[in-house]
């Protein structure tokens, strides 16, 4: 196997990676040769080999860390926070390269990568940078004597990451979890592995000394399970399915109950009252379903509508549906709208969805078919009139898949966003301040946007409750799952 990998990036740069697992701060082929087929969803096409972790390269990588969390324990805070800089200037330095890598393995608009995830990424390192020599604790007074807390790092921790938006979310493990004093293994996605190669280059080129971060691509249930199960691994923070959710939570009861965060499946509703801003609601309402093929875990992907504006809603909503100037091509094309989704079982998945909202009876607005017959292509698709127990109205799609029903009242429309497994993210659309204020507090969601979607910022937690999960990315909140609290009680003796 070729000990690096090349592919063709936007503007036709070349793009050059290494093909091994990141262990150590080297390079290194899986122990028994294991590799995965990297393919461009563009085209169904091999964009190369790169090799695969398995249980013994999990054991190798642990045992790396070991060394790595001795080490950045002498790394004092300051250091640590200029560490954090260094990594976010050379992942701006390359950002053209690492847009390039999501776009061909994960079918990412080159655009999006550029603008979005990369910034995104860079500024969660800064603002864990901001933290660094400043996570303290509490002095206490207690009956004779007095108190004190710290919190300490948990040690060795891993993180499995998702394909959607790999960059930008593996940041948001990496940040807090070294910031707070962690070493991290990552585990990458089988589906889109290729930018984390290149970040891992730029990880040893910053400085972090070696096994402080281990990046091993792997299948997930190989590595990621090695992971889960490894008794020497202290936490595992995962975004996934929700299934992969609850094989790592029974792994870790199964061994050394290690700490668990997860954010997982989503099924977000958007909520549009009669007195908003109708364009605006217009707009996010079709960004918060389109978004990278809404392949979006906070997609807003169940929108309802008051029935005093419903018509008006959805006769607007399809016309800009069939006015949209869709361009659907080679993600790394700067005129191309519509990038393809991940592979062939998602691509099915989601066709599979759209042929149950035909046969449930809903009203398809547009979309509803492939494009093409080369590569990944879905149309941007909607449904009008959904039932509540219709299908594509109760389970998540992870397609750019949009379900449309209309309400009354306030409290009806609150009983329906919150009739859900999931509550990870909600959105509502007026210009009532009093009602905004009241629907936010009653949704049972980790995140609610008032007239926007998404709004994503380093320092506000995003997270799920109920299905969707439990942990926080980002905030002054996210440090807490990666550390534990010590107490530290002194008794002061009296003078005799």
């Amino acid at each position: 196997m070729s000990s690096t990998l090349t592919i063709v990036g936007a503007e036709g740069r070349q793009v050059t990676v290494p093909s091994g697992l990141f262990i150590h701060n080297e390079f290194v082929p899986s122990v028994t040769g294991t590799t995965l087929r990297v393919e461009n969803p563009s085209t169904g096409e091999e964009l190369g080999i790169i090799s695969a972790a398995g249980k013994e390269d999990i054991d190798k990588a642990v045992e790396s860390a070991k060394a790595g969390l001795k080490a950045w324990k002498a790394v004092s805070g300051p250091a640590k926070g200029a560490l954090f800089l260094k990594l976010a200037d050379l992942i701006e330095r390359d950002a053209k390269d690492l847009a390039s890598l999501e776009a061909v393995d994960a079918g990412i608009l080159y655009t999006d990568s550029i603008g979005i995830n990369v910034p995104q990424a860079t500024g969660c390192l800064r603002y864990y940078a901001g933290w660094a020599g400043k996570i303290d604790g509490k002095v206490l007074d207690i009956d004779g004597g007095i108190a004190y807390t710290h919190r300490e790092p948990l040690g060795v921790c891993a993180a499995i990451v998702p394909w959607n938006a790999p960059l930008m979310i593996t940041i948001w493990k990496l940040a807090p979890a070294l910031v707070t004093g962690n070493v991290l293994i990552i585990k990458t996605s089988e589906m889109s592995p290729l930018y984390a190669q290149r970040l891992a280059e730029l990880v040893k080129e910053a400085g972090i000394p070696a096994g402080v971060v281990n990046i091993v691509p792997g299948e997930g249930a190989s590595a990621g399970q090695a992971l889960s199960e490894h008794m020497e691994v202290r936490k595992v923070a995962f975004t996934g399915s929700s299934i992969a959710g609850r094989k790592i939570l029974q792994a870790a009861a199964r061994t050394n109950l290690k700490k668990v965060s997860l954010e997982l499946g989503g099924k977000g509703p958007s909520i549009v009252f009669d007195d908003c801003d109708l364009e605006n609601a217009l707009l996010w309402t079709r960004i918060g379903i389109t978004a990278n093929n809404g392949q979006i875990c906070a997609a807003g992907s169940r929108i309802y509508v008051q029935d005093s504006i419903y018509d008006r809603f959805i006769e607007a909503y399809q016309k800009a549906g069939a006015e949209a100037q869709t361009v659907a091509g080679n993600p790394l094309d700067a005129a191309s709208t519509k990038g393809p989704v991940v592979n062939s079982a998602q691509h099915q998945k989601i066709l599979d969805y759209v042929r149950q909202g035909k046969e449930s009876g809903a009203r398809l607005l547009f979309g509803g078919e492939r494009i093409g017959d080369k590569g990944y292509f879905v149309q941007n698709t909607a449904f009008a009139d959904v039932a509540d127990d219709a299908t594509i109205m109760r389970e998540e799609i992870f397609g750019p898949v949009a379900s449309i029903a209309r309400f009354s009242t306030e409290e009806e429309v609150i009983a329906k966003a919150n009739d859900s497994n999931h509550g990870l993210s909600a959105a509502l659309f007026t210009s009532d301040i009093d009602r905004a204020h009241r629907v936010t507090a009653a949704l049972e969601s980790g995140q609610v946007t008032v007239n926007a979607w998404a709004m994503l910022s380093p320092n506000v937690p995003f997270g799920g409750v109920k299905e969707s999960g439990f942990g926080r990315d980002m905030g002054e909140e996210a440090m807490e799952g990666w550390t534990s609290v010590k107490a530290v009680k002194y008794h002061i003796l009296p003078r005799l």
